[in-house]
């Protein structure tokens, strides 16, 4: 099959194209014929030489990625019989080995693909709107009324956190650039933010969750705004032990979240995509051969939703 390996982190050309062997599936996996993969950030950072590479380095061959979309050519679950269209995020944060033909997948690790929408849409909604459902409404419990600040609202994992808040009742304020205004409303955000012309912490207070997407300075300058018993969960970057301190003197509860694999999780989603309730916005599809673009247009940092290869 073929595939895309790793032997060295660094730029682009070091996405390998090769051809290996196709996995054999072990008890309660699958094999998935892939069909679309997500490429997100970490998956640019794990290339570079951070984020998850500390962690795979020691197989050969590495194969990034995790997200994927595919149909069901031999089964070992009960779960899942050949034929079935199935997504989500396999493995993580281990070896997903994503960029390949097929994929070895834990049927639990996995949820049937809603019909109503594409390969595409599908594995676009798998490590970024778990993130947030592992986030929001397992960790956070938002709750209808409560006021939720999303910053970078416009991107892979903001876009999702702005539908899944609305649908738990929360009032949504989104920050983006002036030019994906009309995008965050169109998604349900009650209020948009334009990070360049406003500073967020003038402007808004009385926060009970802010998810941040992008780390830095934003971790310190979100706390000035959530209220006491409040909650703070920092995405990329995670929680200095400064300002986990600062957030406890605040009696603010301030964490990092790794998102993990989980069937269960995915089947909320697929409910939702299915019902209509959650979108994919996948702003650019990508040809397997052309992974290098994929991965320089997520490392620009200037996507709107998310990027997809297709195979």
């Amino acid at each position: 099959m073929k595939a895309i390996i790793v032997a060295q982190p660094g730029g682009v050309e070091n996405l390998i194209h090769t051809q290996t062997d196709t996995p054999v599936i072990g008890d309660n996996e699958v094999l998935v014929q892939v069909k679309a993969i997500s490429i997100n950030p970490v998956d640019v950072k794990s290339r570079q030489g951070k984020g998850m590479y500390g962690r795979l380095k020691a197989f050969s061959p590495l194969i990034l990625g995790w997200d994927i979309s595919g149909v069901v050519t031999a089964s070992s679950s009960p779960q899942f019989k050949a034929g079935d269209e199935v997504f989500g995020m396999v493995n993580f944060p281990g070896h997903g080995k994503a960029y390949a033909e097929y994929v070895a997948a834990p049927a639990a690790h996995l949820a049937l693909k809603p019909a109503s929408i594409s390969h595409a849409e599908a594995a676009a909604a798998t490590l970024a709107p778990l993130t947030v459902w592992q986030t929001l409404v397992q960790f956070g419990q938002v709750k209808a009324g409560q006021r939720v600040l999303i910053h970078a609202a416009a991107g892979g994992v903001g876009h999702y956190a702005v539908q899944i808040a609305k649908h738990l009742g929360a009032y949504v304020i989104g920050t983006s650039s002036a030019v994906n205004r009309d995008f965050v409303l169109s998604l349900g955000a009650d209020e948009h933010i334009d990070y360049r012309s406003q500073q967020f912490e003038q402007v808004v207070s009385n926060i009970d969750f802010v998810l941040d997407a992008i780390g830095g300075d934003h971790i310190d300058r979100s706390l000035e705004v959530i209220k006491p018993g409040g909650t703070l969960v920092s995405i990329p970057s995670g929680l200095s032990e400064q300002v986990t301190e600062k957030a406890k003197s605040k009696g603010i509860r301030g964490a990092f979240i790794l998102v993990q694999s989980s069937g269960e999780d995915m089947k909320a989603l697929a409910d939702l995509l299915a019902q209509g309730q959650l979108r994919s916005h996948v702003s650019q599809t990508f040809a397997f051969a052309d992974m290098d673009k994929a991965h320089l247009q997520v490392e620009s940092g200037r996507t709107v939703g998310k990027v997809v290869v297709e195979i």
